[in-house]
């Protein structure tokens, strides 16, 4: 980072040598936006100014010792300026570079001027040429075209394929597109892949806050989906040609550089030069108001250095500290960088925001780090690594501890993210009150406070299964918020929800805070802790708000102007309570979450969380203490017969299984299970008449945990695959991630049954046996009916390769 006295030496620069054009393009920040001081520039460069540049360049370089500096000839449209004005330009620099450092010359053009003759000059002195396209003629023709109206399309064409031909090909740098999200995303990637760039650049459209992007009110990432489109095109394909933006997310996602400003935190260190020798900032701030990119510096007078030192291109280098202070929090800004610095600008905060495209930049990020074993050809995400014996073990049904324990980790980075993302969305949405900001901001701070000092804490805290439910139906209320620019009592109940897991890591960690935290259903919830139940009525028509005031050694609830004081000790005991008001109510009572011990595995029974109440079947209210007993009796039960018969299966339960929700009993007495997709770790149950069947539900439902947690870290099928598949378990067909769970889940359950067969005598054996039977068959037939869907990926027809071998290992036949 440079100080006012040693400034950063620059060593890009776009030199603008005609400042006018032959296109009209309506998205033209140079023409269109707000800055318009093309109109008082020289239409061409004239020779004292390139010489002045040239001296200017070679001066700089020497003084910092630059090894290279690269220039790009720009515009308005450089190739306007004609080759005999180019070849004088061009040998200028050479001329005052030679000796000194090496010249990367390149040049950027609409290309309709594009010929042989400007292609031999190229040649000659090396120069890459870029080429704007913005996809097939139907994209393209939407925004360039000539003044009158006429298509430029077949022009830029011609000049493609003409840098495509053998003579020239090393000369052809790539194309750049802006993006239009009224444009189909795969037809314009596979338009200008059919082109065979070296690399193409997607640049989102220049706009500000004072000047937002087009979009369709209430979706703010279609900026993002759009170029997930392309991600995900351009890694089935192979990644057959080089996209800088998702080059560059990819590097910072592993803690490398970006190689583009609009991403990361590297420094800037680029200059423009304009017509009349003016220094100027970056080109992209002419969208931001007029007079936006000017120094007031020039060539004529001026060194580069005094240009390295102007604030507005400092202001560019400063890193993590140059960012806002919603950026600097963000737990993607060092592979975001704040975005494009002219997105940030909005009148009256100048600079000083995030991108208007942050919403987009957050999902793309989020999903292309999801996506990083594809993308960087490693088999897996960084930091959660599944080997490739325990990628088999796990697909023929079992799965060892190492195993769940690195799929456990890689569900608390996703569950990281979704609470991250909650929090950016909420501070950025114009739909959410500025009282609820501030509360959202506060309870950040705590965990901010609470990753800081104790880690640990917080990685259990956020580790609780419905943490990630509520943080997937807060963000649909958000963008349902935005959508309709109104938010409702639901979602500020449930951002009211940060607050109450911020409140659980204060008081886990001994810090101080005051959090307003929603009452649900009468009660305050702290996740992971337990509820205090103030209104056991649950009179309350609409979810009003509590303060929560924790100390070292006390929590206080103030609620309606009364006040229940209680010893954090008791909090995190685990014992219930009941406290006396300091008002007119009466008292509360705290209610702790109980936990299940069983031999070497002890699992959290789950009846407190208001986000629990996500599975397929209704969440039972909480437990009487005499429930809670058979609860424990049962599990231990259970467990022992887990770990005695079948520990296969053990080692991944007990590294994965951290709760048990008890579910509402089925009216006709069947028995009732279930797991939530954004519920890794937890297993619903209605508790069944003995231990026995409770090992089948346990065994039966973690399967679902695993292979959840495998389809967020592996592409097992073609998730474009909407067709509906017979599922012999079931009257109605299902889609094909439906049919592969209740596949995989079966390997589980005809072994229990197998194993059961073999364990029991008479006719206990004889009904085992027809279970068997019953559900090998089944799971059989469903293992070829997914294989023969053709939409397995590599990867997962290894994975069914498994469920195929662990299907043939244990037939009827061999139990006769």
């Amino acid at each position: 980072m440079g100080r006012p006295d040693v400034p950063l030496a620059l060593n890009q620069y776009v030199l603008k040598v005609h400042s006018r054009c032959d296109l009209a393009c309506d998205h033209c920040y140079v023409y269109e936006g707000a800055d318009q001081s093309w109109r008082r520039q020289p239409a061409v460069i004239s020779d004292e100014i390139v010489f002045q540049t040239a001296q200017r360049i070679a001066e700089h370089a020497t003084a910092h010792q630059l090894e290279a500096v690269q220039v790009v000839l720009h515009g308005g449209e450089p190739l306007l300026a004609g080759p005999a004005r180019l070849r004088s330009i061009i040998g200028e620099l050479h001329s005052a570079l030679r000796g000194v450092c090496q010249l990367d010359l390149r040049i950027h053009t609409n290309g309709v001027r594009l010929n042989e003759g400007f292609c031999d000059l190229f040649e000659e002195f090396g120069v890459k040429v870029g080429i704007s396209l913005d996809g097939d003629r139907s994209a393209n023709d939407r925004h360039r075209r000539y003044a009158n109206g006429r298509s430029s399309y077949q022009a830029v064409l011609d000049a493609v394929q003409l840098l495509r031909t053998e003579r020239y090909r090393h000369l052809y740098a790539g194309l750049l597109c802006t993006i239009d999200i009224a444009n189909d995303p795969v037809t314009v990637y596979e338009s200008l892949r059919s082109l065979e760039p070296p690399r193409i650049d997607f640049l989102l459209p220049h706009a500000t806050w004072d000047q937002p992007p087009a979009r369709t009110p209430g979706q703010d990432a279609q900026y993002a989906e759009w170029l997930i489109a392309i991600f995900d095109r351009w890694l089935a394909d192979g990644q057959p040609t080089g996209i800088r933006t998702f080059e560059s997310i990819i590097s910072t996602l592993g803690g490398g550089t970006s190689s583009t400003e609009a991403l990361g935190l590297t420094p800037s260190s680029l200059v423009v030069i304009e017509t009349d020798g003016s220094y100027e900032q970056v080109d992209s701030l002419k969208t931001a108001y007029d007079g936006a990119p000017a120094t007031g510096l020039t060539v004529r007078t001026d060194p580069v250095d005094a240009a390295a030192r102007h604030p507005g291109i400092v202001a560019r280098q400063q890193g993590l500290a140059g960012l806002s202070e919603t950026c600097r929090r963000c737990p993607v800004v060092a592979s975001c960088g704040g975005g494009l610095y002219a997105h940030r600008y909005r009148t009256g905060s100048g600079f000083d925001n995030p991108s208007v495209f942050c919403p987009d930049l957050f999902a793309l990020i989020a999903h292309i780090e999801t996506r990083l074993p594809l993308a960087t050809g490693k088999p897996t995400m960084p930091n959660h690594l599944v080997s490739k014996s325990d990628f088999m073990a796990l697909a023929a049904g079992y799965g060892s501890r190492a195993a769940m324990e690195q799929l456990a980790g890689a569900q608390r980075s996703v569950q990281r993210a979704l609470i991250a993302k909650v929090y950016a969305r909420a501070v950025a949405s114009p739909a959410v009150p500025a009282p609820a900001v501030d509360s959202v901001r506060a309870a950040w701070s705590v965990l901010e406070m609470a990753e800081r000092e104790q880690p640990e804490v917080l990685q259990s805290i956020l580790a609780h299964p419905y943490i990630r439910a509520w943080a997937t139906s807060c963000l649909e209320r958000l963008q349902a918020a935005d959508r309709d620019d109104c938010a409702d009592g639901d979602l500020l109940a449930s951002l009211g929800h940060l607050s109450a897991i911020a409140a659980a890591a204060a008081v886990r960690t001994g810090q101080k805070a005051d959090l307003p935290v929603p009452v649900i259903g009468g009660a305050v919830i702290l996740p992971t802790l337990g509820r205090l139940v103030l209104d056991p009525a649950g009179s309350l028509a609409q979810p009003p708000e509590a303060v929560l005031s924790v100390s070292v050694e006390t929590a206080t609830i103030g609620f309606g102007g009364d006040y229940w004081t209680i010893p954090v000790t008791e909090l995190v005991g685990g014992a219930p309570a009941t406290l006396r008001a300091l008002g007119d109510r009466g008292p509360a009572h705290w209610q702790p979450v109980r936990r299940l011990r069983a031999p070497d595995l002890t699992v959290t029974l789950e009846d407190t969380d208001p986000y629990r109440d996500c599975h397929q079947w209704p969440a039972a209210a909480r437990l009487s203490d005499a429930e809670a007993a058979r609860w424990q009796e049962q599990f231990d039960a259970a467990w022992r017969e887990i770990i005695r018969d079948h520990p296969d299966y053990a080692p991944a339960i007990a590294a994965g299984l951290t709760v048990l929700m008890p579910m509402d009993p089925a009216p006709e007495g069947r028995d009732v299970s279930s797991t939530a997709r954004d519920g890794f770790g937890a297993v619903g149950a209605a508790l069944p008449a003995d231990a026995t069947t409770l090992a089948l539900l346990i065994m039966h439902e973690f399967q679902h945990v695993k292979l959840g947690a495998m389809l967020d870290l592996y592409d097992l099928f073609d998730r474009s695959d909407d067709r509906l598949y017979d599922a012999p378990w079931r009257e109605d067909p299902r889609p094909l991630e439906g049919l592969f769970q209740g596949t995989y889940a079966h390997l589980a359950v005809y072994d229990y049954w197998r194993v059961r067969q073999q364990t029991t005598t008479g006719t206990e054996a004889q009904l085992a046996g027809k279970q068997f039977k019953h559900w090998h068959a089944h799971t059989t037939a469903a293992i070829k009916t997914l294989g023969k869907s053709g939409s397995m990926t590599d990867l997962g027809t290894e994975f069914m390769a498994a469920m195929r071998q662990s299907a043939a290992r244990w037939t009827p036949e061999t139990h006769l």
